[in-house]
């Protein structure tokens, strides 16, 4: 199944001078090893693939002596293959479960250039976080992997064209077809359902059923808790899972602002910010950061007290909330405030994966605008709607206060503008 990552890869490949090994980040299960061993069999004479989590010995290797014609020479007999300076792409996969081994990273860098390494981890960015773990600063280079996006799962889905029609219609601003606009909706519902896990897309494309789907998306949660008490302590994991536990009840409330109380009676960020960060490193929820004014540069202004959590799948957090998919697939307008909860994800997701920061916007407990974007100058406040029922005065205060020079209001609505505002139809959030 193609990715746009592949093409961030190749680059990196293709670039020599500045090429140092490379780190690819993302969450258990969004496709990193594939996407890796693809490209090694695409683009190299051989892959030497090297987990940390299954073969316990390769971090032996890694104990004393770090060098890196010793660890090659140990890589090698280990394999029974030989590893070419530029013909091997050398794999090191789960490399977060062996800290010298990211610690050796800098001297191929420095001392072996030569050798190609690519690196994954699930967890990569909880243990970068962790006290006394040696990084390899400015050693490295760094690419992170999101689910699937929605364009991606088109492609996925064998409607490669539908995604060429949609960039298209947003590149001329003009309405799509109707017939292919029910189309693309038709799709994206389904997308709720299934979202971006590459094995929750492939067991539909096997069954060509939705039913199947949420088993595996179970197993994939599954494994996020059992993450949570393998790489944190007990005490640490009971506060994580808590907080795992409780962002479908956050995103069902009208005002999802994240409230610590709702994890637990009492609760505080002293008692588990560090928790929410755990999960936000692992890249298992996104993290949205509140605004108090809609200026250049938008990072500036954030309330760090103030955020929301969503999940970084749509397709799990369905899974999780156990809402009806015939809530979703319905052709009729629908006021389940859950379902707009999960456009929302649906939308923080999308900008996630084309490299927004997330911001929303908040003006007293009068108008709140749900994303907020910057692109070079300007500000861009977006508005999110499940269906084509549109009325908002918050977008309109924003407008108001501000004078941004692009207004967006992302809905089921085709291509369009509405009292000078952007209708961005749901399906084509990835043409930003």
């Amino acid at each position: 199944m193609k990715r746009k990552a592949m093409q961030q890869l190749v680059d990196w490949y293709q670039d020599p001078v500045t090429r140092m090994p490379l780190l690819v980040h993302g969450a258990r299960q969004v496709g990193k090893t594939h996407l890796l061993k693809e490209f090694g069999q695409t683009y190299f004479e051989s892959v030497a693939y090297f987990n940390f989590e299954t073969n316990l010995t390769i971090g032996s290797y890694f104990e004393s002596d770090i060098h890196p014609a010793r660890v090659i020479e140990l890589l090698e007999a280990s394999l029974g293959q030989q590893i070419f300076p530029g013909k091997t792409l050398v794999i090191f996969d789960e490399i977060q479960a062996c800290e010298r081994a990211l610690t050796a990273l800098k001297y191929f860098r420095e001392q072996a250039p030569e050798y190609i390494i690519a690196c994954a981890g699930s967890l990569l960015g909880v243990a970068i976080h962790r006290e006394k773990f040696s990084f390899p600063v400015g050693n490295v280079q760094s690419i992170w992997l999101h689910p699937f996006d929605f364009e991606e799962f088109l492609w996925a889905t064998g409607k490669d064209l539908l995604a060429e029609e949609i960039r298209k219609s947003y590149a001329d601003k003009r309405p799509l077809p109707e017939a292919l606009h029910v189309e693309a909706l038709d799709a994206y519902k389904r997308y709720l359902i299934i979202g971006g896990m590459p094995a929750s897309i492939r067991r539909y494309l096997e069954t060509g059923s939705l039913i199947p789907v949420i088993d595996v998306q179970h197993r994939i949660l599954e494994d996020y808790v059992a993450d949570m008490a393998k790489y944190a302590s007990h005490s640490d994991s009971v506060k994580i899972k808590a907080c795992f536990n409780s962002v479908p009840v956050q995103l069902a409330k009208e005002n999802r602002k994240f409230q610590y109380r709702i994890v637990q009676r009492g609760g505080s960020a002293a008692l588990f910010g560090s928790s929410i960060d755990w999960l936000d490193f692992a890249g298992i929820v996104l993290k949205c950061q509140r605004i108090e004014h809609g200026l250049m540069p938008v990072a500036v202004f954030s309330d760090l007290a103030s955020f929301k959590l969503y999940s970084g799948d749509v397709g799990l957090l369905t899974a999780k909330s156990g809402i009806s998919r015939e809530i979703i697939l319905s052709p009729f307008e629908n006021e389940t405030i859950f379902l707009g909860a999960l456009t929302e994800n649906y939308v923080a997701q999308q900008l996630m994966a084309r490299g927004y920061p997330l911001y929303y916007w908040t003006s007293g407990n009068q108008a709140e605008v749900d994303f907020v974007i910057q692109q070079g100058p300007d500000v861009i406040p977006i508005e999110v709607k499940s269906g084509i029922r549109t009325r908002s005065r918050s977008l309109n205060q924003f407008v108001q206060k501000y004078s941004p020079p692009l207004s967006i209001r992302i809905s089921a609505k085709n291509f369009g503008y509405e009292n000078q505002i952007f209708s961005l139809p749901l399906y084509a959030v990835f043409c930003l």
